[in-house]
């Protein structure tokens, strides 16, 4: 994976679109080998702006080739927007809006990425892989660029809480922190896993409803299962924090288990402040318009995935079918 930039491709599916007017200056840009803070950085410079104005809804691979969108606030002209260039980065378009780019205004992202290195029969295990993951979804876990080049964002994040580690960089500071409710979140999700839990509601669950976000606790999981089995409703694991919507019954001695055998504190959490509220993230997630297709002695595999979420979950599963005697977990 990732042989070159070329072979991992991903495109910010948008929330809304501009309205053509307002302060903010929206730039769909195209980017390769760097990261947004750093294109966002460049832009905002470029354009008579401070970094602080320059906005995103997320941040993009930098490993990768990537189209998204970054706000700016600034009173150059959208046709002076569309000449900056950078290393690694272009402009592809430029339209005002009235609000500044937040961190969660996408829907979600679609991916073309190309698997190499592939055993010849790869691409009909990887369809039936394929088949069982657009009819079930696929683990929602979180990636290892959520915990940092050297994988210790978490333990940043839990240093903060135990009031033994102070940083006056708010951007790094969230970041360590939203590190430590990923890590806890992943030990949730994986004891799902192992308990074959991942698409079945168990007493005391909180469900979310996959159209509208709403959360609501599971008191009959024979009464759910057919809503869960349909999609409509998913079991989602906690980003733990000081307000969150709690899990009851089995569902949350589960939870409590993963907190103490990490050795977190629920009482520690208030030390996390606004960065720490606590919130709930589906076990599982859809996957749209999955294909794949042989191409280059490897794998081509087009999809799309709801906001939050991240290319590893579907490349997990599609790449262990095309491995030799590797076992299904």
């Amino acid at each position: 994976m990732r042989v070159s930039e070329d072979d991992f491709r991903v495109e910010e599916l948008p929330l809304y679109e501009p309205c053509g007017e307002g302060e903010h200056l929206y730039l769909t840009v195209e980017k390769r080998g760097r990261t947004t803070q750093e294109v966002a950085r460049e832009i905002a410079r470029a354009l008579g702006a401070r970094e602080r104005d320059a906005g995103s809804a997320g941040l993009k691979d930098k490993r990768a080739v990537a189209v998204q969108r970054i706000s700016v606030l600034t009173r150059a002209p959208p046709s002076e927007a569309l000449q900056i260039a950078g290393p690694g980065f272009r402009v592809l378009e430029a339209k005002r809006h009235l609000n500044k780019l937040r961190p969660g205004h996408l829907r979600g992202n679609r991916f073309r990425i190309l698997l190499r290195g592939c055993v010849p029969d790869a691409p009909a295990r990887a369809g039936k892989i394929a088949a069982s993951i657009e009819e079930q979804g696929v683990a929602n876990l979180f990636g290892p660029q959520r915990f940092g080049k050297r994988g210790d964002n978490a333990a940043l994040g839990r240093s903060i809480l135990l009031r033994e580690t102070k940083l006056s960089d708010r951007f790094l500071r969230r970041l360590a922190l939203s590190a430590l409710q990923s890590e806890l979140f992943n030990r949730c999700l994986a004891g799902r896993i192992r308990g074959g839990c991942l698409a079945k509601a168990i007493e005391g669950d909180v469900l979310r409803k996959r159209e509208s976000g709403g959360l609501f606790i599971c008191e009959d999981p024979a009464a759910d299962a057919p809503r869960v089995a349909s999609g409509e409703v998913d079991p989602a694991g906690p980003m733990p924090g000081h307000s969150l919507f709690a899990a009851r019954g089995e569902a949350m001695r589960r939870e409590e288990e993963v907190l103490a055998e990490a050795q977190i504190d629920v009482r520690s959490f208030s030390a996390g402040g606004e960065e720490m509220k606590g919130a709930r993230r589906p076990y599982r997630i859809p996957v749209e318009g999955l294909t794949v297709e042989p191409a280059d002695g490897g794998l081509l595999l087009a999809f799309s995935l709801p906001k939050g979420s991240y290319a590893l979950s579907v490349l997990r599963e599609v790449m262990k079918s095309g491995l030799a005697d590797e076992p299904e977990v």
